[in-house]
C-alpha cells in the first residue's frame, strides 16, 4: 500500500461465487438496491468520489428461529445482535494483507468467504480463528494470486471489504440492521442513521521523521476506502500503509502518509484535515443538478 495506491482510471469487474452459483458482474449501471454479487468501480474523474456499482443478492428473511451463518456459525434470533466488524490490516504482516472478521460468536469457518476472495484473484495463504471476550475472530492472510504479494490497490482492497460484508448480509441477514450497507443491500436498514457531521473526525499525528499518521472516522458507505485514498493522493500526499476498520455503521481508518518522503508539516496537515473533513461531510453534488 505504497505510492502505488494513488488511484487513476481503474476498473474492477470480478466474478464472485457462493453456494448459490456464480454471476458475472459488469462495470455498467449504477448502484442497485437488491442484488449483490460483485463490485465495479470507475474512478476516472479525480474531482469526484469514485462511482461504485454494487450488485447484491438480497438475503431472504429466515424462516426458522435458528440461523446458520457463513458456514457453520449458529445463533438464536432472540439474542442481541452483536456489532459486525471487518478489519483490513496492511501493517502487521510485511508479505500479506491481513483481514479479520468478527460478529460475536456467530461466524463459522467462512469457507464461502474464502472462495469469494479467491474469485477476486487472491490467495488465502493462512487462516486462523481465536476467541476472546468479544467473540470469535476469523483472520485471513491474503496475497494477490498473480504476484504472490500483499494487496496494494485500494480498489481491490475495497472489493475485499464489500465481498466480506456481502457474504455476512447473505448468510447472516440479522447483521443488516447493524451495518451501514444494510440500508442499501440488506433486508432491514439500521434503526438509526449516523449524523455524518457529528461522526466525522480527522486527526494527523507525527509518526517519526519520515511519515505521519492520518486517522479518519466517519459514517460508512460503499467505496469509502477508495475515496479517502483518492482524496489524499489528489493533494500529492502518499499513502504508504494502513488499517481500515468497518465497525457497524462507522468506518475507522489509520494511514501512514508522507509528503516527498518526509513527515507532513503542520500547514499541510491542516490542508489535509480540512480537505477530508469537507469531502466527507459534504457528499458530492450530481452534475445533473447544476
Amino acid at each position: 500500500m505504497s505510492v502505488a495506491m494513488a488511484t487513476g482510471s481503474v476498473g474492477i469487474c470480478a466474478r464472485l461465487k457462493s453456494f448459490g452459483g456464480d454471476q458475472q458482474l459488469c462495470p455498467t449501471g449504477g448502484s442497485s438496491r437488491g442484488d449483490l454479487r460483485a463490485v465495479c468501480w470507475n474512478s476516472s474523474r479525480r474531482s469526484q468520489p469514485s462511482s461504485l456499482a454494487v450488485h447484491i443478492v438480497r438475503a431472504a428473511t429466515p424462516s426458522t428461529v435458528e440461523i446458520v451463518g457463513f458456514t457453520g456459525g449458529r445463533s438464536s434470533e432472540t439474542d442481541q445482535v452483536p456489532t459486525p466488524k471487518v478489519t483490513i490490516d496492511q501493517d502487521s504482516d510485511p508479505d500479506a494483507t491481513v483481514v479479520e472478521v468478527t460478529f460475536g460468536d456467530r461466524l463459522g469457518a467462512l469457507l464461502d468467504t474464502m472462495r469469494a476472495l479467491r474469485n477476486l484473484g487472491l490467495n488465502v495463504v493462512k487462516a486462523n480463528v481465536f476467541l476472546d471476550s468479544s467473540g470469535k475472530h476469523n483472520t485471513f492472510a491474503i496475497t494477490k494470486a498473480s504476484t504472490g504479494r500483499k494487496v496494494d490497490d485500494p480498489e481491490l482492497l475495497e472489493a475485499i471489504r464489500l465481498t466480506i460484508i456481502n457474504n455476512m448480509l447473505e448468510y447472516h441477514p440479522e447483521s443488516s440492521s447493524q451495518l451501514a450497507m444494510g440500508a442499501t443491500f440488506g433486508i432491514e436498514p439500521p434503526s438509526e442513521e449516523v449524523d455524518i457531521d457529528i461522526a466525522t473526525h480527522i486527526y494527523v499525528y507525527d509518526d517519526g521523521p519520515d511519515r505521519s499518521l492520518l486517522v479518519v472516522e466517519t459514517a460508512d458507505r460503499p467505496g469509502l476506502l477508495v475515496d479517502i485514498v483518492k482524496m489524499v493522493t489528489d493533494i500529492s500526499v502518499a499513502v504508504e500503509s494502513g488499517e481500515f476498520n468497518t465497525e457497524g455503521l462507522l468506518a475507522k481508518a489509520k494511514f501512514h502518509v508522507s509528503y516527498r518522503g518526509k513527515a507532513i508539516i503542520k500547514p499541510l496537515q491542516q490542508v489535509l484535515g480540512n480537505s477530508l473533513r469537507y469531502f466527507l461531510r459534504r457528499p458530492s453534488t450530481e452534475d445533473a443538478s447544476f
